[in-house]
Order: C-alpha cells, then sequence, then structure tokens
C-alpha cells in the first residue's frame, strides 16, 4: 500500500500487477472470503475484510489509469464487486467494502466505461445504496450516478423510459427530504448536480420544474451552505435554470409529489417515446 502513495511507483506497480495476473487472483479470491461472512465479527473475519479491502484499493489504482482502464473493463472486473454492493449488513467491515467497491466504478468515467456500467445495471445498485446506505457510501454512489449522467449516454438511459426517470428522481427526492432533518453539505452538492443534470433532458425538465423537492427551493438549506460559497452556488444554478424558459418541454401532467415513495404514480417526466 505504501507503494501507491508513489505516482510513478504506483503507475509501474499497476501495470506489473495488470501483466502478472496478481490482481485478478485478489479480486477472484475477495469475494469468495466475504460474501459468505457471517454477521457475528471475529478479528479472523475483520482480516478478511481488511484484506479485500486493500485489493479493492488496488483495483482502483487500476480502473483510474489510461493504459488499465480498458482491458480492466473488458476482463469484467467490475463485476466482481456487484456481490460487495448488494450487501445489506451495517456492519462496519461491510460498510467499507461497498465505499470501497463504489470507489472502484467511480474511476470509471469514459463513455464505453459508461456503457458497461449501464448493461451491468449499477445504476439500480447505486440508487439502493443511495436510499439506504451510511452517508459516506450514499456520498459515493450519487458521485457514480452523476458522472453516469454527465456522459449524453447515461442520461438518455435514466431519461429514457418514465419508469427510469422516477426511480431515479423518487431515490433523489427522498434523499432531499432526508438531508432537510440530517444535513451533509458534500452529498447535498451531489444531488443538486444530478437535478441541474437531469434538466437538460427537456422531458426530465418538465416533470422536475413542477416537481422538484420545496426543500430545495425554500431556503431549508440556507444555514447547511451558509459556509460553502461553492454549494451556494451550484443551488442558485439550480434554482435559476428551474427558473428558465421550457426549452420547448412538453408540459408536464400530475405526477407524484416531491419525495414520494418508489410506489407512487409517476405519470409526470419523460414519455415513452423520445
Amino acid at each position: 500500500m505504501p507503494l501507491l502513495s508513489s505516482p510513478r511507483k504506483g503507475r509501474r506497480l499497476i501495470i506489473w500487477l495488470h501483466c502478472c495476473g496478481t490482481l485478478l487472483a485478489h479480486s477472484c479470491t475477495a469475494p469468495g472470503n466475504c460474501v459468505s461472512l457471517p454477521c457475528t465479527f471475529t478479528p479472523n473475519i475483520i482480516g478478511k475484510c481488511n484484506r479485500a479491502c486493500n485489493a479493492l484499493a488496488l483495483l482502483q489504482t487500476v480502473a483510474a489509469h489510461p493504459e488499465t482502464r480498458t482491458p480492466f473493463l473488458e476482463a469484467e472486473i467490475p463485476l466482481y464487486l456487484f456481490p460487495f454492493l448488494k450487501t445489506t449488513s451495517e456492519a462496519k467491515s461491510f460498510e467499507y467494502l461497498r465505499v470501497t467497491s463504489l470507489g472502484v466504478l467511480a474511476k470509471v468515467d469514459d463513455t464505453e466505461a459508461v456503457k458497461f456500467l449501464l448493461k451491468n445495471e449499477v445504476i439500480p445498485l447505486c440508487l439502493r445504496i443511495m436510499g439506504t446506505g451510511s452517508e459516506l457510501s450514499k456520498t459515493v454512489a450519487t458521485f457514480i450516478v452523476q458522472k453516469i449522467m454527465l456522459d449524453e449516454v447515461g442520461l438518455q438511459h435514466i431519461c429514457a423510459t418514465p419508469e427510469c426517470f422516477f426511480e431515479a428522481a423518487n431515490v433523489l427526492a427522498n434523499m432531499v427530504v432526508a438531508l432537510a432533518e440530517q444535513p451533509s453539505t458534500r452529498l447535498l452538492k451531489h444531488v443538486i448536480h444530478c437535478y441541474i443534470r437531469l434538466m437538460d433532458d427537456p422531458r426530465a425538465y418538465a416533470g422536475l420544474r413542477t416537481h422538484l423537492p420545496e426543500a430545495l427551493r425554500n431556503g431549508t438549506f440556507d444555514n447547511c451552505l451558509r459556509d460553502d460559497p461553492a454549494a451556494k452556488h451550484v443551488l442558485q444554478k439550480l434554482l435559476d435554470k428551474l427558473a428558465g424558459p421550457t426549452g420547448g418541454a412538453p408540459h408536464p401532467c400530475p405526477g407524484p409529489a416531491a419525495g414520494r415513495s418508489h410506489g407512487g404514480p409517476a405519470q409526470a417526466g419523460p414519455s415513452h417515446t423520445p
């Protein structure tokens, strides 16, 4: 791990690891060691989780490097992370595994990578974590969704159908409600960035114009953002965009109230046809 603190040594290390297959071996053994872990944690079990987290930290470096990112995806190594992302245990060791696994996906951000993540349904996994995880895992998962949406392919995917759009919009709205009670400036900024990007789609804009959470409009977060000018600027950008012209977007029909649970109706927003 100390090698990763040196960019030059780290670069040589990750290429060597990739070429000789050592990293893949760690990736394959880590899920097998940890997915079947019992809920009662012993020093031995915690040690296995720590070992897995160390292997995942190396994967983050491989995913971020331009020379190894493509082979990393072609080998479908991120699929080995899914068992960690699907765990629901609130134990700290499992939370570390989730956050570190999310950190690997957060390093992948070009169009081909986005297509890979969409094909393997990473967005539903992230949305579940955004709704139920710890503050840190929610923050990283929201950041991943934000990065996916920044790519045009990702935005089109989320806004392709009312079901996809409202699955994401409802999770974001519920997060805003929760953040009004337990503020987190870092997490709130990522949520706002997601809303701003969604508004680049005319159909999503039409739905959000009438169903954006009221807490983002009425000054609820003024105290939370008081000492963060950058975050205040992001929120103001969202409100300015909300007040702007529709750009030819269709008028929204009645839909779910902001913050409604996933089971609510979803009439407004993107239509079934582009």
